[in-house]
């Protein structure tokens, strides 16, 4: 009786359809992770943001006069590039000086979800398009989504 040597049809197809399904898994864990780290740094880049903008205008008392372009030219930002978001992005003054916002606009759904479940400690209030948050969603369902970060 002869012996064969290879693998039939069907287990080559298993193993196939195996690997595909955790090559599809690799990919989707791959997109997670990423939004995670992108969230993280963003987050880790706004609080250097508010650490920045209280040693430099500490001196003075008041945070008038505070901006992106002020920031960048004290050096405290490389560049006016957005930590997350779309390009357009402000750190701006109270009224009365006493506290500053940073606005964040252009936010995915996820992405303004993510901030109204998770108010950083170094926030005093976030408001998201434009209402302080409490127990409903604020957030649209578009890429239109803005929030600002008060600190004092």
């Amino acid at each position: 009786m002869r012996q064969e040597h290879g693998r039939s049809l069907i287990e080559i197809i298993g193993v196939l359809a195996i690997g595909a399904v955790m090559s599809v898994a690799t990919i989707a864990m791959y997109g997670q992770i990423r939004t995670t780290q992108i969230r993280t740094v963003a987050t880790a880049e706004l609080e250097q943001i508010v650490k920045d903008v209280k040693l430099l205008t500490g001196a003075r008392g008041t945070y008038e006069g505070v901006s992106v372009e002020y920031l960048v030219k004290a050096g405290a930002l490389k560049s006016t590039r957005s930590p997350l978001g779309g390009e357009d992005w402000s750190v701006n003054p109270s009224f009365d000086g006493a506290s500053f916002s940073i606005n964040l606009t252009e936010l995915s759904a996820d992405e303004c979800a993510y901030f109204s479940t998770k108010q950083p400690t170094w926030a005093n209030a976030i408001l998201i398009n434009g209402y302080e948050i409490d127990e409903s969603q604020h957030c649209f369902s578009t890429n239109t989504n803005q929030i600002s970060f008060i600190v004092e």
